[in-house]
């Protein structure tokens, strides 16, 4: 079974964020040709820099709320990876609007247009805020609560749209629930940053992070490389039915922050022995945050053959390397 893309035509939408860059990395990487539909709202021009010499780059300075730039990057594609979105519990509670318009206006333009286009097949980013209220671990795909955030409703609803396409219109999609995806470029500015990449800029900087509640919560982290593994696996994937499904991306393993904290105060310290003395501070409990989460990665594994090739040690360990690197 083909289980890397290549010499292709692949669009990334989103593709100068987190994900989307170290996706087109990748498949820059293996022969492909790829297009990147971003709006540099919350990516980062310095994120896909590297790559604008590259003939088999091209770039689309667009809006997934605009159809039109959504048919112009998705011509002559052959897979989309859709990973455009305004993350964030927080910002979607305090800006439930622009979070709405972005995550179900602009996913359900690109359905459309993936559709209009007959790419071959639409990949999704889903999350694992879905479950919300849901309180069984490990958090099995078939079983999800209420949700407990504006932005947990939109990614639900891309959800039930790719469903409804499949069923209605014959696109093949397939939608991956990711769980607190961390690694290199992923921004450490902002309210709205993740905890992995805060509490590495802030122990770089000799500043204590802030862990919101008691720290005995706990996430089910996941390296970025495994999310770039499972895109292809799930764009290539032959198996009937494994499409038109949606699976959860994790390692299957949690880590509370406490112990996320101690275990990034080790590996920088080896970097910086001064490091190894600075105390966590401890804040309010945020509003929508859950208090655990670990997956179930049963059927992307049966069915897609994923095999996440990092744990949260070794994906921190090429991490922090990066940061360092890049943040002195």
């Amino acid at each position: 079974m083909q289980r890397k893309i290549s010499k292709s035509v692949v669009l990334v939408t989103g593709g100068a964020g987190f994900i989307g860059s170290n996706l087109v990395e990748i498949l820059l990487e293996q022969n492909n040709k790829v297009v990147c539909l971003d709006n540099f709202s919350t990516g980062k021009k310095e994120n896909i820099s590297s790559f604008f010499k590259n003939s088999n780059f091209k770039i689309i300075e667009g809006d997934i709320r605009n159809i039109e730039d959504c048919q112009e990057a998705v011509k002559e594609v052959d897979y989309v990876l859709h990973q455009a979105a305004l993350g964030s519990v927080p910002r979607s509670i305090n800006d439930p609007v622009t979070t709405n318009d972005v995550n179900i206006t602009g996913f359900l333009n690109m359905l459309i247009a993936s559709k209009d286009a007959k790419v071959k097949r639409f990949v999704y980013a889903a999350s694992s805020s879905t479950y919300g209220d849901q309180q069984d671990l490990p958090k099995k795909e078939a079983i999800i609560g209420k949700p407990l955030s504006p932005y947990a409703v939109t990614k639900y609803v891309n959800e039930l749209y790719a469903g409804v396409f499949s069923d209605l219109y014959e696109i093949e999609t397939i939608g991956l629930r990711y769980f607190n995806v961390f690694g290199k470029k992923q921004d450490p500015e902002g309210p709205y940053a993740a905890v992995i990449p805060k509490f590495i800029k802030a122990l770089i900087q000799h500043k204590s992070p802030e862990i919101y509640g008691d720290g005995s919560q706990s996430r089910d982290f996941t390296y970025v490389k495994n999310v770039v593994q499972v895109n292809q696996l799930a764009a290539l994937t032959q198996n009937k039915n494994a499409i038109n499904r949606v699976y959860n991306v994790a390692h299957g393993e949690n880590t509370n922050l406490n112990r996320l904290f101690e275990y990034l105060k080790e590996l920088l310290s080896k970097y910086d022995k001064e490091i190894e003395n600075i105390p966590v501070v401890y804040s309010h409990i945020r509003k929508g945050d859950i208090k655990h989460s670990l997956a179930s990665i049963d059927n992307a594994m049966n069915l897609l053959f994923y095999k996440p090739e990092y744990n949260v040690s070794s994906g921190l360990q090429e991490s922090i390397k990066w940061y360092w690197e890049n943040l002195k």
